[in-house]
């Protein structure tokens, strides 16, 4: 806890911590606003990461985004801003034959690249390599005025607005340790190359997007190897991507989400949970079919399917990974000696306490124990705490809905965020002219 507000010490209008693309569409407000503001803000982001990077591991060159590229970290903010994909497209010379391609749906490593692309237009904003070991409020008498967000280096950033935004946590199940033979599927990529090219098992644990594209990929890379997925339910459930169930997207549903009763939120959460979770594209779900259908009709089996299973035990031996699958109908065990076990079993968001760090017990909660959250995407903390400490991600899907950790809603989050500060701001200046005025 830190005492009194020192005047030689800098305050910025906000600090950001965390910088993937919710914090990045953030940086790329405060950018633009900045641009023609009388009285810019003062923001700065920090990242543990070296340079940018999201789900790098994932990165399979022949994987799709899920949303069309009109959801970009800008555009359904700020149609002509040059920080759009089309702008990226035009400044890398692609544009005409990205219209050509008559797609709405990019490569998920082009838009990263678009992502760094932006990034390095921002990067004034960020510091990289950046450690944050502790946040603490700053009092002034009772109130909370500031937070203080310390770095593992020592370095303090004071603001009077902070985002949290770390981005979500591998999950894996209970008891499970990762190593270099069992691995989480967002490191995919960069264990792949360690594996020997005459690997004869893998097994793929999960049922949703990333478990399928991660037995895709294997079965490409590896052709003499077996890959055997093991999922609880009895087939890939295809994702519901119909233009009525993606309403749930929209920016206007949030707003709906918001203002509905606890009981009614759960409702709709479970309601659209198949738009984004543990579901598979069509199209990858027929293409493993074909894979499977085309190795009954040649006799050469690699891709297994073992469909209403579980992973009961995962036993690392001397030379591989010994897997036992229990079906969920019979009771049945089958043993599985592999090279490698990917679990592809998604991801949790960030702690929630852990990110409030010292300024924890200083929100207010709902029944669930859970912080409150404002629409603007505040913590709410009552009257002492008029710092503004804001959450971006999955730690507030429960207030605003299915969008909260997810891209297509991300430009118009960060428009909002940087509204409340830009308010919050003024309101403060007025109070302290009036202050002064007396």
């Amino acid at each position: 806890m830190t005492q009194g507000l020192a005047g030689d010490v800098p305050v910025y209008d906000l600090v950001g911590v965390g910088f993937g693309p919710s914090n990045l569409a953030l940086a790329i407000a405060v950018a633009e606003y900045n641009e023609d503001a009388a009285e810019p803000v003062t923001a700065q982001f920090l990242e543990q990461q070296a340079s940018f990077g999201w789900h790098r591991g994932m990165l399979i060159d022949d994987a799709t985004m899920q949303v069309s590229f009109l959801k970009d970290l800008a555009t359904l903010r700020n149609p002509t801003s040059r920080f759009s994909f089309l702008s990226y497209l035009h400044d890398r010379g692609r544009l005409v034959e990205f219209v050509n391609h008559k797609t709405l749906f990019p490569l998920r490593a082009e838009f990263h690249d678009y992502f760094e692309w932006s990034a390095a237009q921002v990067g004034d904003m960020v510091s990289y390599g950046t450690r944050v070991a502790g946040i603490e409020p700053v009092f002034d008498g009772d109130e909370i005025g500031c937070v203080d967000v310390r770095t593992s280096s020592g370095t303090v950033y004071r603001a009077r607005n902070v985002v949290l935004a770390t981005g979500l946590r591998p999950r894996i199940p209970d008891g499970a340790e990762l190593s270099d033979r069992v691995w989480h599927n967002s490191e995919l990529l960069q264990r792949v190359p360690s594996v020997p090219g005459d690997a004869r098992r893998f097994v793929v644990v999960g049922a949703g997007q990333s478990a399928a594209e991660v037995t895709a990929h294997l079965h490409s890379t590896f052709p003499d190897a077996e890959v055997c997925a093991v999922f609880s339910r009895f087939g890939y459930s295809p994702s519901d991507d119909s233009p009525l169930a993606n309403r749930i997207f929209d920016p206007a549903s949030v707003d709906e989400f918001f203002g509905a009763p606890q009981d009614v939120k759960d409702r709709l959460m479970d309601y659209h949970a198949n738009t984004n979770y543990s579901v598979v594209d069509l199209e990858l779900i027929e293409d493993l079919y074909r894979r499977l259908y085309r190795e009954r009709v040649l006799g050469q089996e690699r891709l297994r399917f073992f469909h209403a299973s579980r992973a009961t035990d995962v036993v690392e031996t001397a030379d591989g990974v010994r897997t036992t699958v229990e079906s969920l109908s019979n009771g049945e065990k089958s043993v599985l000696d592999a090279d490698v076990v990917v679990y592809a079993t998604g991801y949790l968001p960030a702690d929630v306490d852990a990110q409030l760090d010292g300024l924890a017990s200083h929100v207010t909660r709902d029944p669930a124990g859970r912080p409150r959250i404002e629409r603007d995407y505040r913590v709410h903390g009552g009257a002492a705490l008029s710092a503004g400490v804001y959450l971006q991600g999955g730690a507030t899907e429960h207030t605003h809905g299915i969008t909260s950790s997810l891209l297509s809603n991300n430009a118009i989050r960060s428009g909002e965020i940087l509204d409340s500060v830009l308010q919050r701001r003024s309101s403060r200046v007025t109070a302290e002219f009036a202050v002064s005025g007396s």
